[in-house]
């Protein structure tokens, strides 16, 4: 993930900081060293490190902050609070038109994930804000991506427009423009062509487009992996467009993150939306606040929250809980609530909103995300019957069910003895009257 070099290294500085009895001006100016090598490394530009790092010995020289007892958690509020302020302070909102279609034009380099993210924000409008959506296929030169568009609309559901037998864009525009009134549409997304550099006659084209039709919004798709290239992107978009905000892709990749953190504070534009996976649904709004303390390792439970309203079917999860405490509960009970939690993300994303929680390496994570599908694949070779009632799995049950999911029999023992220690678990909760019984680390 993102973010994820930088935030090992700044908790390993605060923890040191926190083992000061005081904080002087010494060991202050060697705190933020240590901070501005970390920064550096996580390719944040040098500009915009060196007035974070004096923004912070300001503040903590008009705190008082020297001298004084216990000043690890005061440093950490500083840093905290700059973090915010270079990430945009405020969550950046998309600006629709008050009265008729709202348009949306978004741009970007090729190889950005710009079409997907497309399909993402149709998606999003559709069933966050109710919005009925159309999808606009306007890159004249490349036919694939219209048939990728055209595709994505499909998935998500929304309308799709194009025109593939004319090769002026503001054709397109204008069709789309007339559909747009004529079926009253709330939102139009118009996806334009991809470029391998910042071009000069597709750059018309993009501004041909915005005094054709009335734009709410003009983004830019950028690629975190692009490190501080990006910010050079951005300048040559906004200079010539005039954009009025930022998608960033990739962000759960192993980028360092620099771009996030420079690109915000060295164009002026905000980063309205975040991509954190290649999913249909892996795009989130960006909150400044949420992302500084997820560099910080405090964790992100709002988000983790909103993500279970989101996915969670809220009604069968109580059923499931319901069933699980009063000792009923069976294999088919256990697979609903592992894919239930599958719906979340990964599971190393979902341990990082949590405050608190250690970190588990890679190969721990994809050791856990292998076991779960190994659960589902050996519980679906079940029969209804041995789902419901796993007492009466004997040899021949175990070997024919190792046939066909293709795991071991030492396998389908663990999901056994799994499924068992939960059972047991929940019957000493119940028999607690809900508190966890002791010996359970959970």
């Amino acid at each position: 993930m993102a973010f994820e070099s930088l935030s090992e290294k700044l908790q390993l500085i605060f923890k040191k900081l926190r083992g000061q009895s005081r904080l002087s001006e010494a060991n202050m100016d060697a705190m933020l060293q240590e901070v501005r090598a970390a920064l550096l490394e996580a390719d944040v530009n040098l500009k915009v490190v060196r007035e974070f790092l004096n923004n912070i010995k300001q503040q903590a020289m008009g705190q008082q902050v020297f001298g004084s007892l216990n000043p690890g958690q005061t440093v950490v509020k500083i840093v905290r609070e700059q973090l915010v302020d270079l990430l945009g302070a405020d969550q950046a909102t998309i600006k629709l038109a008050s009265s008729g279609p709202s348009y949306i034009m978004v741009a970007g380099l090729q190889g950005t994930g710009k079409t997907t993210t497309i399909a993402k924000l149709a998606k999003l409008f559709k069933e966050k804000q109710n919005k009925r959506v159309l999808l606009v296929g306007a890159d004249i030169y490349r036919p694939a991506a219209i048939d990728q568009l055209e595709t994505l609309a499909t998935q998500v559901d929304v309308a799709f427009i194009s025109d593939r037998t004319t090769k002026n864009v503001i054709d397109i525009v204008k069709k789309a423009q007339k559909s747009a009134i004529e079926h009253q549409y709330d939102v139009v997304l118009l996806d334009t062509a991809g470029r391998l550099n910042i071009d000069e006659k597709l750059m018309r084209e993009l501004q041909d487009i915005a005094k054709t039709i009335p734009l709410a919004e003009t983004l830019l798709i950028v690629d975190a992996m692009s490190g501080q290239d990006a910010y050079n992107v951005a300048k040559s978009f906004h200079e010539q467009l005039s954009l009025t905000g930022l998608i960033m892709t990739k962000l759960d990749g192993d980028a360092r993150g620099g771009a996030a953190l420079s690109i915000r504070h060295l164009t002026g534009l905000p980063i309205k939306f975040i991509g954190v996976g290649e999913k249909i649904d892996d795009l989130e709004t960006f909150y400044p606040q949420r992302m500084a303390d997820r560099i910080l390792g405090m964790g992100d439970v709002v988000s983790l929250i909103e993500k279970a309203q989101e996915q969670i079917d809220e009604k069968e999860a109580k059923k499931s809980v319901d069933k699980m405490m009063s000792g009923r509960f069976d294999l088919n009970d256990m697979l609903k609530q592992m894919k239930q939690v599958q719906k979340l993300g990964s599971l190393g994303g979902l341990i990082k909103m949590i405050p608190g929680m250690p970190k588990i390496s890679a190969e721990q994570q994809e050791a856990a995300e292998r076991e779960m599908k190994n659960f589902e694949a050996i519980i679906n070779s079940m029969t209804p019957e041995e789902r419901t009632n796993p007492d009466i799995l004997r040899n021949s049950r175990k070997l024919r069910i190792s046939k066909g999911s293709g795991k071991s029999s030492a396998d389908i023992n663990r999901v056994i003895k799994k499924y068992e220690q939960t059972r047991e678990m929940m019957r000493m909760i119940n028999q607690n009257k809900g508190k966890m019984p002791g010996g359970f680390p959970f």
